[in-house]
């Protein structure tokens, strides 16, 4: 006969279980991260970055498209830690089906894309896929390089804006549920991190710096967990449910689960010296369109940045939308804004 003790563990045990599964995998709100357009081509394309390495992307063209016709273009980029197929290619095509020609790329060191070590941070070389990408993108017989879009998702918002700055071929920028990964490492969400929590977060990458030098395992740090106990979070929970599940869970040829979402310990650091909203008003007269959820934990950073940007700029709240349910919920992402905001910008 079980004991009234271990009857009761076990109880709790199913019941956590049950939560665990309710909590996983919600496919509601349309989420269809893998939708595949019947109405547009795909294509698998590669290039070089101004640094030689291979950037992949996925590039997008409506079916029909006129022999010819010279057609307006959006770079779309996933967000940090993700790769193309996670959440950009479903904008990419989404976007496709309006009769814009769309290229997913994954960043350096991620995805498909060429970069040692794996998942290595290193923000200047992510804006300059984004720039890369306008090269490739502008030297095809098909495309206005005089329209030519860029879209950034979650940390590639910030990655975006950087390109931005310092590159007026992109002519309309939009950001969904951004990031700032600056902001975010240095201070944490809503200035949680203090000074001398960053100060041992930078100690600790130093000494993985020795240990890795000296032919050590390469330390991760970050992303997202890959099991939920009683204590996790709510914002883990959030990203667990998409790449965990699934729902999102995507893992490239050649790569490691295990390592997939999280950035290497020793240069995620890197990110403490990025501040993507300096000088951001200097892309004006550029327009922008920064999207979030009135919910999202990271709705500051777009906040943040409307305010600092020039006009003409929106900052446009998808009500009752979290950080990650604008990933892939085809029923809340606000495709129609973003088709009219590319339309009227990329004439």
């Amino acid at each position: 006969m079980m004991k009234s003790g271990t009857m009761a563990a076990v109880i709790m045990a199913a019941a956590f279980s049950n939560i665990i599964a309710a909590k996983a995998q919600d496919m509601s709100h349309g989420a269809d991260n893998f939708y595949q357009s019947s109405t547009v081509e795909s294509q698998r394309v590669s290039f070089n970055n101004q640094y030689k390495m291979t950037v992949v992307g996925n590039l997008f063209i409506p079916k029909g498209l006129k022999p010819g016709l010279k057609s307006p273009a959006i770079i779309v980029g996933h967000p940090m830690g993700a790769v193309k197929e996670q959440s950009s290619d479903l904008y990419a095509q989404k976007l496709a089906e309006q009769g814009f020609v769309t290229l997913a790329i994954d960043l350096s060191f991620w995805g498909e894309s060429e970069g040692r070590p794996r998942n290595a941070v290193l923000p200047d070389m992510y804006a300059e896929d984004f720039s890369a990408a306008a090269d490739y993108l502008g030297t095809r017989p098909f495309i206005d390089r005089q329209r030519i879009g860029v879209l950034g998702i979650c940390g590639s918002g910030s990655f975006v804006i950087a390109a931005a700055k310092i590159d007026p071929r992109l002519r309309a920028i939009a950001t969904v549920s951004m990031y700032d990964m600056g902001d975010a490492n240095r201070h944490g969400l809503n200035d949680s991190l203090s000074l001398e929590e960053r100060q041992k977060i930078i100690a600790a990458a130093a000494e993985q710096r020795y240990v890795e030098f000296s032919g050590g395992k390469t330390a991760y740090t970050g992303g997202t967990v890959h099991e939920l106990t009683a204590d996790t979070p709510p914002i883990q929970r959030e990203f667990y449910d998409f790449y965990r599940t699934k729902r999102g869970e995507f893992t490239p040829k050649g790569g490691n689960a295990a390592t997939t979402t999280h950035p290497t310990l020793s240069s995620n650091v890197k990110f403490m010296n990025f501040y993507p909203f300096n000088d951001i008003a200097t892309i004006a007269p550029r327009p922008m369109l920064f999207i979030s959820g009135d919910q999202a934990h990271s709705r500051e950073f777009s906040e943040k940045a409307y305010a600092q940007a020039g006009e003409p700029k929106e900052l446009y709240w998808v009500k009752g939308a979290g950080h990650v349910d604008l990933y892939d919920r085809v029923d809340l992402i606000p495709f129609a804004k973003l088709t009219d905001f590319f339309r009227q910008n990329l004439q």
